[in-house]
C-alpha cells in the first residue's frame, strides 16, 4: 500500500501538533509548579505576619486585663480604707470632748465626792458613766486609748515633751503620760504624750 503525500503531511500535521500539545502542557505544568510555589512563600509570609499581629493583640489583652485587676484592686483597698478610716477627722473632734470629761471627772477631789455632797456626788458619778460610755462607742468603732505607762517609748504612737533621770525606772521607758493618745483601727490617730527616763 502507499500512502498519498496528504495523508503524511495530515500525520506529519497531527505529530507536530501532538507534541506541540504536550510541550504546552509540560511548560504550563512547569509554570503551575512555579506559581504555586510563590503563592505559598507569599501565604506563609502573610501568616507569619498574621501570627505576629496576633501575638501583639495578645500580649496587650493580657496586659490590659493586668491593669484593670491592678486598678481594681487599688480601688477596692481605697473603699475599704474608706470605710475604716474615713471617720478619722469626726473621731479627732471627738477627742477633744473625751478630754474634757477626762480632766472634769480627775478635778473633782475624792474626798468631797460622798452622801453629805449628793449634787456633787451625782455630777461626778454622771460624768464617770458618761466617760464609760464614749469609751465604749470608741471601741466599737475601732479607736483605742493608748496610756503606755511603763511601756517602751515607741516614736509611732508617742510624742517625746520631755527626758529625765528617774531612779528606779529602765532607760527609754515612759514615766509619765501627759495626753492619752489613741489609735483608729491599728494607726496612730493621735501621739500620746509622754515623758521618758533618760540614763542619769
Amino acid at each position: 500500500l502507499r500512502t498519498s503525500p496528504r495523508l503524511l503531511c495530515v500525520a506529519t500535521q497531527q505529530k507536530n501538533t501532538g507534541q506541540n500539545l504536550e510541550e504546552d502542557q509540560s511548560q504550563s505544568q512547569n509554570e503551575q509548579k512555579v506559581e504555586p510555589s510563590s503563592a505559598e512563600k507569599m501565604l506563609t509570609e502573610e501568616k507569619a505576619k498574621l501570627e505576629e499581629q496576633l501575638k501583639e493583640v495578645t500580649d496587650k489583652y493580657k496586659r490590659a486585663l493586668a491593669d484593670a485587676e491592678n486598678v481594681r484592686q487599688r480601688s477596692q483597698k481605697l473603699v475599704e480604707e474608706a470605710k475604716l478610716y474615713g471617720i478619722q477627722s469626726f473621731c479627732k473632734d471627738l477627742l477633744e470632748v473625751a478630754d474634757v470629761l477626762e480632766k472634769a471627772t480627775e478635778s473633782v477631789p475624792k474626798e468631797e465626792i460622798k452622801d453629805e455632797n449628793p449634787h456633787l456626788k451625782s455630777l461626778y458619778e454622771g460624768l464617770v458613766m458618761t466617760e464609760v460610755q464614749i469609751q465604749k462607742v470608741f471601741k466599737k468603732h475601732g479607736l483605742l486609748r493608748l496610756n503606755p505607762v511603763g511601756a517602751k517609748f515607741d516614736p509611732y504612737e508617742h510624742e517625746a515633751l520631755f527626758h529625765a533621770p528617774m531612779e528606779g525606772k529602765e532607760p527609754g521607758t515612759i514615766a509619765l503620760v501627759s495626753k492619752i493618745g489613741y489609735k483608729l483601727h491599728g494607726r496612730t490617730l493621735r501621739p500620746a504624750l509622754v515623758g521618758v527616763v533618760k540614763d542619769a
